[in-house]
């Protein structure tokens, strides 16, 4: 006696909103490669905040992403040369 079942098809990946706290040094000039890094990602806020006569400036967004991307995309931050850190918030 044979037994057969249907195998079910591999779900895509369930996205998850993470809010990433990044901590960079260089001002305003510096806001395109940050964004760059996001690309091809779902944001849904992004606010930075540059203060005049302050070495770091931050910026805090709201991402959709896989939970196994969270990882990958915290080192393509950090791997900028003018992020000081790049963290969960």
């Amino acid at each position: 006696m044979s037994t057969s079942f249907a195998v079910p098809a591999p779900r895509s990946a369930m996205l998850l909103r993470r809010r990433i706290a990044t901590y960079f040094v260089g001002g305003a000039e510096e806001i395109p490669a940050l964004v760059g890094a996001l690309e091809g990602r779902l944001v849904h806020e992004l606010s930075v905040d540059i203060k005049d006569g302050v070495r770091e400036s931050s910026m805090v967004c709201a991402v959709l992403l896989a939970a196994e991307e969270t990882a990958s995309l915290l080192a393509r931050l950090r791997g900028l040369p003018s992020v000081v850190s790049a963290e969960l918030a």
